[in-house]
């Protein structure tokens, strides 16, 4: 009997396990514009022309990254797919855009439908949570190339918006209020300074948490598609500020117009206990733990000082304890006070 590919390490017969296994989490993502079902080359995806007068699209694409060894070290796989749409779909709302469709790419070393199967889970409840639907996806089994048990995750979106509607710098102006959102946990950015705290850490104790530590650094990240959408939808905001890799620091810039920057109030929210606990870990400087963590404010609304309070309302209507952080003042750069 000749060479076969499963000699080679890919197992066909497991990837049509995995399809079926994925497909009913697919399904519930899916809305009225989905075209087509799961098995196709392509996702159908239409526009609604009736709603969308002059839309634009707004791409984006991310991964989970060192976080997933956490994941594999822990062996729960249930919560990485939601980071992996948050930290796509956080970035698509902040222009004002509405999310359509998510598409995932799953690389693993051997393929192991149970493990596939509850990330895609995952990755179908951040969908549902965004109201996108997964559209598509490719799981890629690379023996030989990649340790039997790692995996690697990206993922790709698609949001609209009106022209007229596109959120941004070109709307700050000085005075504007900065209003924070609560981070859920550290999100997804940091993992390779956490990794390097918590080594020879048990993941299993809290260390003076109140749970233990390794489900606290494997809470999933915050989704804020539709309170930041509602903030939209009633004019209340000018810009909004996703806070990823390089915290408030290196993020808020990012929607300031020039000449203009921001004022923190250090004292106007309590950072998580786990920030502490892996600043002490290794004696981390308090302007480092500000560049690397987003310290508990996940996502930043610049709302007209005129609409805070009304902001504040959308926010808490949608399960948000939003907060003034700051202001928007010169000249640029960001203060933390």
């Amino acid at each position: 009997m000749g060479e076969t590919y499963a000699g080679a390490g890919v197992d066909l017969d497991a990837a049509d396990a995995v399809v079926e296994g994925i497909r009913p989490h697919v399904e519930r993502t899916h809305r009225p514009e989905v075209l087509d079902g799961i098995g196709g080359f392509g996702g159908l995806f239409a526009i609604d022309t009736a709603r969308w007068r002059e839309p634009v699209m707004v791409t984006a694409t991310d991964g989970v990254g060192t976080k997933l060894e956490l994941a594999r070290r822990l062996g729960r796989h249930d919560t990485v797919g939601i980071d992996l749409v948050a930290m796509v779909v956080d970035d698509i709302v902040v222009s004002g855009a509405e999310p359509q469709v998510f598409l995932d790419y799953i690389a693993i070393g051997r393929l192991d439908p149970d493990v596939v199967t509850e990330v895609v889970a995952g990755i179908a409840e951040g969908c549902v949570q965004a109201g996108c639907a997964l559209a598509g996806g490719e799981t890629a089994e690379h023996p030989g190339v990649m340790p039997a048990g790692d995996y690697d995750l990206a993922g790709f979106g698609v949001g609209l918006v009106e022209r007229s509607a596109i959120l941004g710098p070109h709307r700050v102006a000085e005075g504007d209020v900065l209003v924070g959102m609560p981070a859920s946990g550290l999100h997804s950015n940091g993992y390779s300074l956490v990794r390097a705290l918590v080594d020879g850490l048990d993941l299993a104790d809290g260390h003076g948490l109140d749970r233990p530590l390794g489900e606290e650094l494997l809470t999933p990240t915050a989704l804020y598609t539709r309170p930041c959408l509602a903030l939209a939808a009633e004019g209340l905001v000018n810009a909004l500020c996703h806070v990823t890799g390089g915290g408030l620091p290196g993020n808020l810039p990012r929607v300031l117009p020039a000449g203009l920057g921001a004022d923190v109030g250090l004292g106007s929210w309590t950072p998580a206990p786990v920030f502490g606990l892996l600043q002490r870990l290794g004696s981390v400087a308090t302007d480092e733990m500000f560049r690397v963590f987003n310290m508990g404010v996940g996502m930043v609304a610049v709302v007209p000082a005129t609409e805070v309070d009304a902001a504040l309302a959308v926010l808490g209507r949608h399960g948000v304890e939003g907060w003034v952080l700051g202001r928007v003042t010169t000249p640029a750069g960001v203060r933390l006070r």
